[in-house]
């Protein structure tokens, strides 16, 4: 079961307003912080033969983690009454767990880290370690990843930062992540293509387990 209950007449309005494909009647409401995020779900329903939108499922971006008590007072039971499900980066849990308790979705104060990862999972929101580009580059494994660069022309800007004196010495994990977040829409360009690199028997937990209560 997840979080909020279906509101017969929700404004369709309101949902399309962040969704990225058009969701008439929306039962459940999937809340990411960002636009790559959004297009990794859905990238990732449309490798399992899913059609979100036509199981009334809209993924939102809501454009940063400290936007959910807006998001959740908007689509949850302190406004449309919606079933929510979403990811969460790793470090943003607070953010996510005071929004939950203030929409009337449970308190999380006090818990340790692990507790509240935990709660906040049982409420079907599901945490990335660190993010979610992360979570793809581990699962894909740097070799791949660099592959994937190589095959959209990007493998050179990545040997660049590579040499840049800040990150030598780090592990090719962390320089990749460095590299997807410092480029303009980089991440956005990335998050399809990625999860369309993957194997399915390798997908990311956290984005494993969101589709699977989908």
């Amino acid at each position: 079961m997840g979080v909020g209950r279906g509101s017969p007449g929700a404004t369709v309005a309101v949902v399309l307003e962040q969704a990225g494909e058009a969701v008439l009647e929306p039962r459940t409401v999937v809340l990411v912080e960002g636009r790559s995020d959004q297009l990794a779900v859905t990238a990732l329903a449309e490798r399992l033969d899913r059609d979100l939108p036509a199981e009334r499922v809209a993924v939102i971006a809501m454009h940063g983690a400290t936007n959910i008590g807006h998001f959740l007072q908007r689509y949850g039971p302190p406004g449309l009454g919606l079933r929510l499900a979403g990811l969460c980066d790793a470090n943003e849990v607070r953010f996510f767990a005071r929004g939950l308790a203030r929409a009337g979705l449970g308190g999380l104060g006090g818990l340790g880290e692990a507790a509240g990862r935990e709660q906040m999972e049982a409420r079907q929101f599901f945490v990335c370690d660190a993010d979610l580009e992360d979570e793809l580059i581990r699962a894909l494994g740097t070799a791949v990843v660099e592959r994937v660069l190589g095959e959209h022309g990007d493998l050179r800007s990545f040997r660049t930062l590579q040499r840049q004196p800040a990150q030598r010495g780090r592990p090719d994990q962390a320089r990749l992540r460095r590299f997807l977040g410092s480029g303009s829409g980089r991440k956005i360009r990335y998050a399809p293509i990625l999860v369309s690199a993957l194997p399915l028997t390798a997908v990311p937990e956290p984005l494993s387990r969101l589709l699977s209560v989908l």
